[in-house]
């Protein structure tokens, strides 16, 4: 891919044309809606000893598979279920993994089953907004992750770890942590690129 852009995003996208389009319209900014915040960090746990862009291509199948990323839904799934996952291609077949989201979709419940709401959960870290790593280092975790990571833990999450919480904090927008050559650090020229992109796709 050469969109003239390559060399100033995050290294991490390369020059993967999926990738791009993901850093760029998606990564980093902050979401706040319960069962995308959900969704986002299942995946994560799904990434852990894989790529970023094996999940990415098999997002569409994942929330096939997973009922919209419903915690309600996969809450009530079954062994019928575990065995129809482990048979699909369309996603990533770790047992262990999809164990893990169905009793991660159930801690979600009794979490709201105690009146704490998910998304304001998540937020409760960063209760002034997300947080901008400017150490001029991308860390693979962080004090903030960590103290995540032993809250969901607490809560019966499992595939939570600190490096797999960074990784979703930094997605979802609560750590900000674009390279410091990237046109997107400190959120400079994040409105400018997705407005560029729009564009192009229109055209």
């Amino acid at each position: 891919m050469n969109d003239g852009l390559s060399s100033r995003r995050c290294a991490w996208v390369g020059d993967n044309e999926l990738l791009a389009s993901y850093h760029d319209l998606e990564w980093g900014r902050p979401v706040h809606e319960g069962r995308a915040l959900w969704e986002g960090l299942m995946l994560e746990g799904f990434q852990a000893g894989l790529s970023w862009l094996t999940v990415l291509k098999r997002r569409e199948g994942f929330r096939r598979a997973f009922a919209g990323f419903d915690p309600v839904r996969v809450a009530a799934f079954d062994d019928h279920d575990v065995a129809r996952l482990m048979a699909d291609p369309g996603i990533i077949r770790a047992r262990r993994k999809i164990e893990a989201t169905i009793g991660n979709a159930r801690a979600v419940l009794r979490m709201h089953e105690r009146g704490e709401d998910f998304a304001t959960f998540a937020w409760s870290l960063t209760p002034d907004g997300p947080v901008h790593n400017l150490t001029g280092q991308v860390m693979a975790q962080s004090p903030l992750s960590q103290a995540m990571s032993a809250a969901l833990r607490a809560r019966g999450f499992r595939f939570v770890g600190p490096v797999i919480v960074q990784a979703w904090m930094q997605a979802m927008g609560m750590i900000v942590d674009h390279d410091p050559g990237c046109l997107h650090y400190q959120g400079a020229g994040a409105p400018d690129c997705a407005a560029d992109r729009n564009s192009r796709a229109r055209g």
